[in-house]
């Protein structure tokens, strides 16, 4: 057989292989993350006095008051709607007052700022009075969270064949570029090694240096990260151009920092108290970024939010989104209050502002639906939502009318093939080439979008189409999407409510950003620019994506499993002694489960 015929057949059958393999390893990221989890049931238990009635603790910081809204609902007229904050930390449980009507008491002494609550220790909150007991003596069956309700105790995949899946799924995608129709060099496979060392050298020292049990996450994040770093080698791959060879370079360098970021993140939030102490400096630093891209930045594409010191550009408002979740996530007893409520109110209408300022209106739409899923998790309140989209609306009735080619992309909008020549130019060819690249893709570096302006940032789903097919695109939008309700189903063994906030709008943030950007380039919803997580081109859009799954990691329960204490629940110090062995055998059951 002639060996060109040979090896046609053979890169034809790997694009058939490569959208299968990518639904495997996005099942297998997610399917690992169920499986071996402990079993669910109460932290303590408080029993009510006059009834008796026992009522299961099953978080880290729960909310005691009259409001429907509170972990444990209180039924006195006396006590407030939010009364206080029963919390755990590393030095046992506490009850934090929230600026109730009469205050709260233990053991008959009104608190005073976090107060320290001991086994059978006296909680009162207005008229009825509970007792911190022991959480075993809560004995009725808890239903488990709908995520791990279903999920088998079997082996799951270990990590390191995880590792293994992956790795050869970036190898393929360099093959297939290094043989692709333009161009045939080598060079895809350095830039493979690079992703590889990388990604071995990050699994290595997360298992072995911090001892984690779980690695699900990351396994995800560098799935994509190799994407979009292998995407980038074969841009505009002209033999007399490095274009491609740039960008692939600017990507791996940037998942580098990414990973650094992410690691020093994870460290820097395992304890919410040290983030809370933080804040305001996070908040200043934030502002004073984005007024450095005021003064300094200059316009690309309309708007004024890149930097560029010498041959580097930075766009801080990548950044910015980081800061962002800091500020909006707190623990619970600090999220009540409306200091820090105002506060954040006051951030986001600086980021908002200075974004819309800057002409950055995709990303201004980001930070405000974000700024919207934060204050409903902080309050509940519906009515705060709505008065807010109002007010949005008339800021985008405005802008429309001193932003004329803002209006001109909603002109164009869902009527792609009248203006398939001017204004909804990339939006007709992002759809012409998705329809040519079918299910499997026309291979990695033999596409025709990547020379349509934008194609590796704001079109990027349409490049992974056409070059690698809708299987795999689909296939990257619902990984996008699972990490979501990953997302939400982790918060309820979340050790604070500063992680489940931050983990639900880190992974409402990727939505929102994803939607944009798929959206946009299919012509669903107006074009906004925006970039696609992990798999756009772009420096500091990929580090960015780093520091915000730092807070889904975080929110993991166990993360932070090898590291975490028992609090001591005294007088019985009997109690540490068990709780350690408990734990102990959590963490043994958790590696025999990945053993498997």
């Amino acid at each position: 057989m002639n060996p060109q015929i040979f090896l046609d057949v053979a890169i034809v059958a790997l694009r058939a292989l490569m959208p299968v393999y990518a639904v495997i390893i996005v099942y297998q990221c997610f399917a690992s993350a169920r499986r071996h989890r402990r079993p669910e049931k109460p932290l303590v238990t408080l029993e009510e006095t006059s009834t008796g009635q026992k009522i299961p603790v099953l978080f880290w910081e729960n909310s005691i008051g009259r409001s429907k809204g509170s972990d444990i609902v209180v039924a006195d007229m006396s006590c407030s709607r939010d009364h206080c904050v029963l919390l755990r930390r590393q030095e046992g449980w506490m009850v934090s007052d929230i600026g109730s009507k009469f205050g709260t008491y233990v053991n008959g002494k009104r608190t005073r700022g976090r107060t320290k609550v001991n086994i059978d220790d006296e909680i009162t909150v207005g008229n009825t009075t509970f007792v911190l007991k022991r959480g075993d003596e809560y004995q009725e069956r808890l239903r488990p969270s709908w995520f791990f309700s279903k999920a088998s105790d079997k082996g799951s995949l270990q990590p390191y064949k995880l590792m293994l899946l992956i790795t050869f799924f970036h190898l393929f995608m360099a093959v297939e570029a290094c043989f692709s129709n333009e161009r045939k060099d080598l060079m895809p496979l350095i830039f493979f090694g690079g992703i590889a060392l990388v990604s071995w050298i990050f699994f290595c020292v997360s298992s072995y240096a911090f001892n984690r049990v779980n690695f699900e996450i990351e396994a995800l994040a560098l799935f994509l990260s190799g994407i979009g770093v292998m995407l980038c080698v074969r841009q505009n791959s002209d033999e007399s151009s490095n274009e491609g060879f740039r960008m692939a370079l600017v990507q791996l360098i940037a998942m580098v920092g990414g990973i650094i970021l992410f690691s020093c993140l994870v460290k820097f939030i395992e304890k919410p108290d040290r983030v809370d102490s933080w804040r305001m400096g996070i908040m200043i630093g934030a502002a004073a970024l984005l007024a450095i891209n005021i003064l300094f930045g200059r316009v690309t594409n309309g708007a004024a939010n890149w930097i560029h010191i010498g041959p580097i550009s930075i766009q801080p408002s990548e950044f910015v989104k980081v800061a962002f979740i800091f500020v909006g996530a707190a623990a619970l007893d600090k999220l009540q209050t409306k200091r820090n409520f105002f506060e954040f109110i006051g951030f986001s209408a600086i980021c908002v502002g200075a974004l819309a300022f800057m002409g950055d209106f995709g990303t201004a739409l980001i930070f405000f639906m974000t700024f919207l899923l934060i204050a409903f998790m902080r309050s509940g309140d519906f009515k705060t939502l709505i008065l807010a989209l109002v007010a949005a609306a008339f800021a985008v009735i405005i802008v429309l009318n001193i932003k004329p080619y803002i209006a001109e992309r909603f002109s164009a909008w869902g009527h792609v093939w009248e203006y398939a020549q001017s204004s909804a130019y990339q939006q007709a060819r992002v759809l012409t080439y998705t329809a040519s690249g079918g299910l499997i893709g026309v291979g990695v570096g033999n596409g025709y979008l990547k020379y349509i302006s934008a194609s590796e940032s704001d079109l990027v789903f349409g490049m992974v189409s056409e070059e690698m097919g809708v299987i795999v695109s689909f296939a990257i939008a619902a990984a996008i999407v699972a990490l979501c309700f990953y997302a939400r189903a982790i918060t309820t063994r979340s050790r604070s409510t500063f992680y489940s906030i931050s983990a639900c709008c880190a992974a409402g943030m990727f939505v929102i950003q994803s939607a944009l950007n798929i959206f946009g380039a299919t012509d669903i919803l107006p074009l906004t620019g925006v970039t696609l997580p992990f798999i756009s081109a772009g420096g500091s859009s990929m580090i960015a994506c780093w520091g915000l799954i730092a807070f889904i990691k975080a929110a993991d329960e166990r993360t932070y499993a090898a590291k975490r204490r028992a609090p001591r629940l005294e007088p019985h110090p009997e109690m540490q002694h068990e709780m350690r062995h408990e734990m102990r055998h959590e963490m043994r059951h958790e590696r025999r489960g990945a053993d498997e």
